[in-house]
Parts: C-alpha cells; structure tokens; sequence
C-alpha cells in the first residue's frame, strides 16, 4: 500500500465515523434553539464559499475573470429583485459575452 491509498481509507474511515456520531446524537440536543439557529445558516455559508471558491479560483492562483463578471451581474439582478431565470441567464449571458470578447 502506498501512501495515498492510506490517506484514502483514513479520511474514508474519519468521514464514515463523523457520519456514524451525526447519526447518533441525541434529539434534544438538536432541538435546542441555538443549535435550530445556527443549523439553518450551514447550507447558506457553504454554498456561498463553493461559489466563491469555483468563480475566484484557478487551481492555486486567485483570478477576476468572466465568471466574476457573471456573479457581479447576478447580484446586481438579485438586487433588482428579479426572478430566479433571468438571474441565471443574466449571468451566464454575461459571463459568455466576457469570455467570448477575450
């Protein structure tokens, strides 16, 4: 075995026994109020940092490219409280007349 196939079973064995405590934890502990609170905001950050992480970055290197001028034009979209298509297709509309201009 090299030493990849043993980072491999470990962090299988790790992520296997953190779902296996998630599983086990108690409902009362889940149902206290801050925990209901803080739990309701997970989804939110991580999605926010995939996004950030798949628009700013190119392996190792921080980049402003088409797909920043893509998120810039959704959030100006979703200020303008514009429904959820035309968000999307006003990003990726942007993002491809960026990319195709350079």
């Amino acid at each position: 075995m090299n030493k990849y196939w043993i980072a491999v079973s470990g962090a299988s064995a790790f992520a296997y026994a953190v779902k296996l405590f998630g599983a086990s934890v108690p409902e009362s502990w889940l149902a206290h109020p801050r925990i209901t609170r803080i739990n309701i905001f997970i989804p939110v950050a991580l999605l926010t940092a995939l996004v950030a992480v798949n628009t700013l970055a190119d392996k190792t290197k921080l980049v402003i490219d088409h797909r920043s001028a893509g998120i810039a034009a959704a959030i100006t979209l979703l200020i303008a409280k514009a429904p959820f298509p035309v968000v999307v297709l006003g990003a990726a509309i942007t993002s491809a007349i960026i990319y195709r201009i350079n």
